[in-house]
């Protein structure tokens, strides 16, 4: 018997660090290698186990799209809605037990276009969610189409001679909506972005977090720019860290620098804080706060 088959043998029943976080039954997962989204996924599952919240008070919640595999793989009660309605799902989960904490992790087509109503009125009303955007500058599952978050000039599918909209800046619409707390990472900054998932989550009201990944089977071979370790070799040397930069100028262009950092952290009454607040007024002490599981 070899050393390697004796090393085999005993180490094969040896539980993964993950075990208690992740759906091991379902790995390996789907995405294509140098995909950003295992990062994500890693990072969302070491900021669950060090919040403390006991697994059966979390929920997530995800859309349509590369992305929205997500929520397959994390082992506690997981959504995967209708294309662009992954936050009102969340919401409602919210609404119905406010003791769970509700984590939406979806992609930059799915929350910013189709959803992005849902997106916008969830930041304005404060709604005690946690949303995490991958954004990877394109629809990647359906074939390459043009996205809100395309970088001018980049080529798409639908746009093959380059992208001539102006791209949404992300932080900036989750900022002027209200948002209690913004950040902004990407995929190649692992322990900022895993930090960065823990503050959110543990921040009262509508938090975000915009994750900056790669594409490397259709966004990055459409646009010429080489693998996903490419990619992140362009981060590496193009991302500058801003910690409370001015949102409004956060736009991203295309294979210009990336401005990361955490730039909103601001305490707001949430959704049922204010519900509470209103019809105690209104009603006086014939009014039963709204608490359910919360306390």
């Amino acid at each position: 018997m070899t050393e390697e088959t004796t090393v085999t043998e005993e180490t094969q029943d040896v539980a993964h660090p993950m075990d208690d976080l992740l759906r091991m039954d379902r790995m390996p997962h789907i995405w294509c290698p140098t995909c950003g989204l295992g990062t994500v996924v890693t990072a969302l599952a070491l900021a669950l186990g060090k919040s403390g919240i006991p697994l059966d008070d979390i929920a997530v919640v995800s859309g349509i799209g590369c992305t929205g595999r997500v929520a397959g793989y994390i082992k506690v009660d997981s959504f995967h809605t209708t294309h662009g309605r992954a936050i009102p799902f969340a919401t409602g989960l919210h609404l119905a037990n406010p003791k769970l904490k509700v984590i939406v992790v979806s992609g930059d087509g799915d929350l910013i276009a189709i959803g992005g109503n849902h997106f916008i009125h969830a930041a304005r009303r404060n709604v005690d969610i946690t949303v995490i955007c991958v954004n990877n500058f394109i629809y990647a599952m359906t074939g390459g189409q043009v996205a809100p978050t395309t970088p001018l000039t980049a080529n798409a599918s639908t746009m093959p001679y380059g992208n001539f909209e102006p791209p949404f800046n992300i932080p900036h619409l989750a900022d002027s909506c209200g948002a209690a707390y913004v950040a902004r990472w990407s995929s190649l900054h692992v322990r900022r972005m895993t930090t960065a998932f823990a503050e959110a989550i543990a921040t009262p009201g509508f938090s975000l977090v915009e994750v900056v990944t790669p594409c490397s089977t259709l966004y990055a071979r459409r646009n010429r720019l080489g693998t996903g370790l490419d990619l992140l070799k362009f981060y590496h040397d193009n991302c500058e860290i801003q910690h409370g930069a001015d949102t409004r100028s956060l736009n991203i262009d295309f294979q210009g620098k990336i401005t990361l950092g955490k730039f909103i952290e601001r305490p707001r009454p949430t959704f049922l804080d204010r519900l509470d607040n209103w019809y105690g007024q209104v009603f006086g002490d014939k009014y039963e706060p709204y608490v359910g599981d919360r306390k």
